[in-house]
């Protein structure tokens, strides 16, 4: 029989698969991330950016260096980083990144050219888009001269639907882009099974291998802003999306290591409460 001792060791070891990956958003406040996200199956990590605002979270460009930099080294050798997506230039305010799209593909090429020491499994362009974008098909030239793999984020904040949303891309996404499906769970968008639903979609007129689901670890404050999703919201989310690439939106601001044992722990005993 195990001593408690004994038992917390081996709890805290203990691992489950329900993710792929974490995003990871570079700030100033947030330029160091550690965490045990391993322990939930992630082993990619997607950086939302590598220079935002014109400031960069690497070395060797002609762009402002950030106040903070990460310890690249480091984290290149986290177990839930064995290959990173590597996010390009954007901005944090979605309309200016939407309309300096180009000017962003100027300083993306700057950044893929001198980018940090990791294994690069790809390319992100952090310029989401959406339907009420009526512009976005101009978005083509520039996705056209960023290297590959590429991959650029979607939602749907018109609600359209899953076929109509992936009708949409195919007309003017090129076709060897993949596709980073914003789940909406976080701002209460929509429910899990209902991105299921666009994924599928999205699946069925892209194909699947350009599919995977970024799964919102966050819930609206009743005071405003966000907290991180506890983990009876959390699994049942993340389970919802079984069969796809899904990435955890964000590790390092919402998904601590308290929270992955509280995750862990409902997924080995259902029964159990995980606030």
């Amino acid at each position: 029989m195990l001593r408690p001792a004994q038992a917390q060791a081996q709890a805290q070891g203990a691992s489950v698969h329900l993710v792929d990956g974490i995003v990871w958003q570079p700030d100033n406040a947030h330029s160091d991330p550690r965490g045990a996200w391993d322990r939930l199956g992630a082993h990619e990590l997607l950086v939302q950016w590598t220079a935002v605002d014109g400031q960069a979270f690497t070395q060797g460009t002609n762009l402002a260096s950030a106040p903070r930099q990460p310890d690249w080294s480091r984290i290149a050798n986290e177990p839930w980083a064995r290959s990173v997506i590597v996010g390009l230039a954007g901005r944090f305010d979605e309309k200016s990144a939407r309309e300096g799209a180009v000017e962003l593909l100027a300083e993306s090429r700057a950044l893929a050219k001198s980018p940090p020491p990791v294994h690069i499994a790809g390319w992100y362009f952090p310029v989401e888009v959406d339907p009420t974008w009526t512009d976005a098909h101009a978005l083509r030239a520039v996705l056209d001269a960023l290297p590959r793999p590429l991959w650029i984020s979607v939602y749907d904040r018109a609600n359209i639907g899953g076929m109509p949303l992936a009708e949409w891309l195919a007309g003017w996404l090129p076709p060897d882009v993949g596709v980073l499906l914003q789940d909406g769970v976080g701002e209460y968008a929509r429910e899990p099974r209902v991105s299921r639903d666009y994924a599928d979609a999205l699946s069925t007129k892209l194909g699947r291998s350009r599919v995977r689901i970024i799964a919102e670890a966050f819930r609206p404050n009743p005071g405003g802003g966000f907290r991180a999703a506890t983990a009876d919201e959390l699994v049942p989310q993340l389970e919802t999306y079984r069969g796809y690439t899904v990435y955890l939106f964000d590790g390092p601001h919402y998904v601590g290591d308290k929270l992955i044992g509280k995750v862990i722990d409902k997924v080995s005993h259902p029964g159990a409460t995980g606030q």
